[in-house]
Order: structure tokens, then sequence, then C-alpha cells
């Protein structure tokens, strides 16, 4: 069932669990803690669950066959059936901007509602113990036209697909690295859309460094094979070690240059070849969405692929006592290894606050399953990592910061001439990252730039707020914050 933020009533007491986050994870976390015996409220910003794997079209535009543009779609529905018989508050549309850790031991987490995080007042959620599921987010690595209007990003153009049943444009380049790539693609040829290339920035062979990694996960195998097979149907080439490194247009994209990249990512000169398109998909890779963790000082730990994820114990707990995490928080890794994290934590979770164990034979199945898909993801992140040799790819007129609309030659000033060493550094002379993203999009290319030659550093994700709010917002936090009624049918 769910609650309105604009019930007036407040539940005195404080849930057992709040779950942010309504995606793979944190469904299946919520779901098994409830069939625990745990109360639980599960906070998400969208107003249907499932997150970003299983985003589907509102009810509004009647789509017959929604499954028909997901793999292991019988997986979500079953989630979403317990989530329906259970006793969950599901609370949608609620942006969490903050949680503290108040002096008894419990949570407070504070979130605004609306489609947008606009609501009338925030709300306030208290419980004993918290799981972060929050996903992860694209990263975007620039290049000379990717401002024009056209270009999207990869993740993006399947959510268009996915919720609005609509595309990008009609003739659609794919391009970036990272296996999300060939979902895309397949998607998006299936849907009718003439996919002219798919551009792969890394290759496939680094795979074969672990064999042991592949055997034990068979499933990840089949996932290529699908895809493989759909874009061999729709006659798509795929052109790996090779990048988009410019697009073409006035208004909007016209045409991308393809070039191919040596080892460390350089365009090597005189292999660029033009592609005519109208709109281009593009991502590299993935990042943790760990903000919320980081404010209260979670510990986090730098992954194959250079970004950070949290750092979590063997039952998912982070370093910060009765804070648990579940899927893309602690590093990519797909919808089966975050769903069997999510249970694995929330097994935990009822133990502690139960004080009995809650299955022990399925919490070792659950990490030795956890233990096979997470060394896979480990390998997937190495296999696509960022070479250093991208930057070249800049123009110095070539926008990296879109929000503030700070140049890749700027950045280089800071560096070369103000003697800036790291990206905060860079923020402070030049706003690139003080936009309204907050460096979500530009964070890895300042870092890059601002390392020089050396290893950029990853951007720390801490933030005093996770998602932008109003004046009025935190000045309601010396008042008593509207709080949701319980939806559960024994709540009085």
């Amino acid at each position: 069932m769910t609650a309105s933020p604009s019930e007036p009533d407040v539940r005195a007491e404080p849930y057992d669990l709040a779950v942010v986050g309504a995606g793979s994870a944190g469904l299946s976390g919520a779901v098994t803690a409830s069939e625990l015996g745990l109360s639980v409220a599960l906070l998400d910003t969208s107003s249907q669950t499932g997150g970003q794997f299983y985003r589907h079209p509102a009810p509004a535009l009647g789509a017959v066959r929604p499954e028909a543009l997901h793999h292991d779609w019988s997986a979500f529905s079953d989630l979403r059936r317990r989530l329906t018989a259970s006793g969950t508050a599901h609370l949608p549309g609620h942006h969490v901007w903050s949680m503290v850790r108040e002096a008894d031991g419990t949570w407070t987490v504070h979130a605004v509602t609306g489609a947008d995080g606009s609501g009338e007042r925030p709300v306030r959620i208290r419980a004993r113990a918290l799981l972060l599921a929050t996903g992860a987010y694209e990263r975007q690595l620039p290049f000379p036209g990717w401002t024009l209007p056209g270009v999207v990003g990869a993740g993006g153009a399947q959510a268009m697909l996915k919720s609005g049943l609509v595309l990008p444009g009609r003739r659609i380049v794919v391009a970036g690295s990272g296996p999300l790539l060939l979902a895309v693609a397949t998607s998006l040829a299936a849907a009718g859309a003439r996919v002219p290339a798919v551009v792969e920035a890394a290759g496939y062979l680094r795979y074969a460094r672990s064999p042991r990694a592949l055997v034990t996960n068979p499933g990840k195998a089949a996932e290529a094979l699908l895809h493989g097979a759909g874009l061999l149907r729709h006659r798509v080439p795929v052109r790996v070690r090779s990048a988009v490194t410019e697009v073409h247009g006035t208004d909007r994209v016209e045409a991308v240059t393809v070039t191919r990249l040596d080892n460390d990512w350089r365009p090597v000169p005189g292999t660029g070849r033009r592609i005519t398109c109208d709109a281009l998909a593009v991502g590299h890779g993935l990042v943790p969405q760990i903000e919320l963790a980081t404010t209260v000082g979670c510990t986090t730990r730098r992954l194959p692929d250079g970004t950070l994820g949290l750092a979590l114990d063997d039952l998912q707990e982070t370093s910060e006592p009765g804070l648990w995490a579940a899927g893309e928080t602690g590093g990519v890794g797909g919808a089966e290894l975050a769903r069997t994290e999510g249970e694995l934590a929330a097994r935990a979770i009822a133990a502690r606050l139960l004080g009995r164990g809650c299955g022990e034979g399925r919490t070792g199945e659950l990490r030795r399953r956890r233990d096979r898909m997470r060394a896979f993801a480990e390998v997937m992140a190495a296999a696509h990592a960022p070479g250093p040799g991208w930057q070249d790819w800049l123009t110095d007129d070539t926008d990296v910061c879109r929000c503030e609309e700070v140049s890749a030659g700027r950045v280089r000033e800071a560096v070369a001439d103000l003697g800036a060493r790291d990206a905060r550094t860079v923020k402070l002379l030049t706003r690139a990252g003080m936009g309204w993203c907050q460096g979500r999009m530009c964070g890895t290319a300042v870092a890059c730039l601002a390392a020089r030659d050396g290893a950029a550093e990853p951007p720390s994700e801490r933030r005093p707020f996770a998602v932008p709010v109003r004046l009025s917002t935190l000045a309601a936090l010396d008042g008593d914050p509207a709080e949701p009624a319980d939806p559960r049918p024994d709540a009085s």
C-alpha cells in the first residue's frame, strides 16, 4: 500500500527498517525484511517500483507488453507481487536528501516529496536500521560536440524507450564502454531504430584473463550471446577499441566521427571515420550513487574501473553500525547480484534486530552466490576501465562542465598556470562541478584533467545534501516536519 505525503497522521514509533531505493536491491531487501517480521518503510524518488533496470511505462500509456523490453522480468514481477502482499509502507516520490544517526542509535531519514522534490513540505522517517539501495548513475567522458541536442546517455536512451516508449532518434549510434551498450543497442534496434554501429572503447579479451569468473557465471555468457544474436539479426556491427571523438551538427546531431584507439585509449591518427546519424547514445559505465552514505562517514573502496563504492562486510553492513547497503552502491554488478545482496542484507538486519537466526542455510547460500557474482563484476569493471589517453579527444574549447560551461582549456589553465593539483582546487578556480548536477556529469573528467599524468583520484561523492533542497525545507527542521501515515493494514 502507498502512503500519501499529505496525510496528517504521524507515526509515533520508528520503523524497524527504512530502505532507500525501490530498484532490484531495495525491493528484495524490503520484502524479505517484511516477510521476516520487521516493519519496513520503502522510499523511492520514482512513482513506480523497479528502479532504472526495471523502468516501465506508466499505466496511462497503455503498453500491452512492457516486459518485452526487459531481461528477467519474472524476477521483478515476483518482487512486486510480494511487495503488494507484505505490510511494507511504500513511499513513492520521496527524494531523500539527508540522514542522521540519533543519540539513541536510531536513524532519521529526511526527504522531500513530489515528482521533482518540490513538494510542499518535508518528510521525516525514523528507523532502527537503514538499507541503502540507491543504485548508480552514468559516467560521461566529454568530447567535442557532446552538448548538441540528440546526444543522450546510453542508459537515458534505454530509459526513454522503457518508460516513454519513444526513441531519441531514428538512426542512433551507440557508443562508450561497458556491457550496457549491447543491451541498449539491442533494445533500440528491436524497437525499430537503425543502429549503424555499437562503438566500444575497450574490448572483450580482458574477460578471458579471468576464466574462473566466466565459468562460474554462465548466465552472463548467456546474456552476451542473447544480445549478440539480437545485434546480428538486426545487422548491427560492433567496433571495439574505438570511440566517438567528435559529434557534428548545427541544431542537432547530424553525424559522428569514430576513431580507433590504442591500448591507452589515445586516438590513432588517420583512423577517423564519419558515420551519419541523428542521435548518439553514449556512456562509459556506471558510478555508484553513495553520497548519502559518505556524508555520514561510511568507508569507501576504490573499484577496478576507478570509481568509488562502499566498503561492506560479509553481510553487507557498512562501516557505520546499523547502516547496510546493497546493489550498485558496493560496485556495479547487475540486477541478479543486487537482488541477492538485498535479501542477504535483510536477513542480517532481521537477525540483528530480532536477536535470532533468520535462516543460516539460506544466508550461506546467498553469500556464496554474492561472492561468485561480485567476482565477475570486478572483472567486468576492470575490462571497461577508461584508459588515460581519452583526454586527447578534448580540444581546449570542449565544454567539460556543462552546467557552468567550463571548457577543457580553462581546466588545463587552472592546472598548468594556477597550480591546481586536484579536482577540488579546479572547482574553486573555475566553478567546474558547482552546477545543478553537482559534479555528477563532469566529476570524472575534471579529476582526470587535474591529475595531469598521474592517477586520478575518484570524486569524493561527499555532499551535504544528496538532492537540491529549498531553504524553507531546512527552516522547517527547527519545527516538526510531517511524517507519512503508517499504511500497514494493522496500523492504528
